[in-house]
């Protein structure tokens, strides 16, 4: 491979069976093993992570995006998604759409006895609000990949009021 082949390789391609997965356990629910795949590549407005759940446990908490879409594929195993308050049973070859909006808040379980491997693609559109329905939160995000990267986390409720702290 000649050396400009070799840049372009390492911009343009990576192998989920070959990077160094991290593991992020929360207990009695969370236990994955995740990599993102697409930081240090050409991609702009695409993001990608290969996830591997654990029997049992959950990949994220039931959310929803109102900015960004998201695209599941399942590579092994079988599970559950959980999505608009009904339970949908998924199989290796299995694509999810999910689209923005609150009508698909959403949430892969691991229901079965195996590792459940499946890939995880979303737009990255930015800002960024993030729902979650089980414990009425919200996550507001902007400039994922910059200096100027702004995210708060908090519950649903009374706010401040727009003048609140102004001259």
């Amino acid at each position: 491979m000649t050396d400009r082949a070799a840049a372009l390789a390492a911009t343009l391609i990576r192998n989920f069976n070959e990077v160094p997965l991290e593991r992020g356990v929360r207990e009695p629910h969370y236990d994955a093993r995740a990599a993102r795949l697409a930081r240090g590549t050409a991609a702009r407005k695409l993001g990608a992570t290969i996830d591997i759940l654990e029997p049992g446990k959950r990949g994220c908490p039931y959310h929803l995006h109102h900015a960004q879409e998201e695209m599941f594929i399942v590579v092994e195993g079988s599970g559950t998604l959980r999505v608009a308050g009904e339970m949908l049973p998924l199989k290796a070859g299995d694509v999810i759409f999910i689209p923005a909006g609150p009508e698909y808040p959403h949430q892969i379980i691991n229901t079965s006895d195996a590792p459940l491997k499946y890939l995880s693609i979303s737009t990255m559109e930015t800002p960024e609000i993030c729902e979650y329905p089980d414990s009425g939160k919200y996550l507001a995000e902007a400039s994922l990949d910059s200096p100027a990267r702004f995210d708060v986390i908090d519950r649903k409720g009374p706010g401040l009021d727009y003048w609140e702290g102004e001259p």
